[in-house]
């Protein structure tokens, strides 16, 4: 099955205007970064995201989380979830926290293979 990237981006701009929301409130909203919403929005860089970004993506727009999955697959999307009301802020800032583990846990990676080979080639 093909995937629509073009229905997302039409689906998140028509909301983010319905809702009066700019690309940094999105982002802010959902804990994904302004970066990736831009690419999304203006439909730019299609490649394979993280189900989590789509699903950040939703819920930061008021949408069921599967909203913009189902999109993506050209499927009839679920109803729109609870409103903004109910929203916990929380959450994006954990799934950021999450992000930046992951990004640092990376970096101590590469620093422990170059400290490793560095010390071979001594040997």
């Amino acid at each position: 099955m093909t995937e629509d990237w073009s229905a997302v981006a039409e689906a998140i701009n028509a909301r983010a205007n319905e809702l009066t929301l700019k690309q940094k409130e999105i982002a802010e909203r959902s804990g994904v970064s302004l970066a990736i919403v831009r690419e999304i929005q203006q439909d730019r860089i299609q490649r394979r995201r993280s189900p989590r970004t789509l699903e950040a993506l939703s819920i930061a727009l008021d949408w069921h989380p599967e909203h913009l999955s189902a999109v993506l697959q050209g499927k009839r999307p679920p109803e729109i979830g609870p409103p903004a009301e109910t929203f916990d802020p929380v959450v994006p800032l954990l799934q950021t926290i999450i992000r930046e583990l992951r990004g640092l846990r990376a970096q101590v990676g590469t620093l422990a293979s170059r400290i490793d080979d560095g010390s071979r080639q001594k040997d």
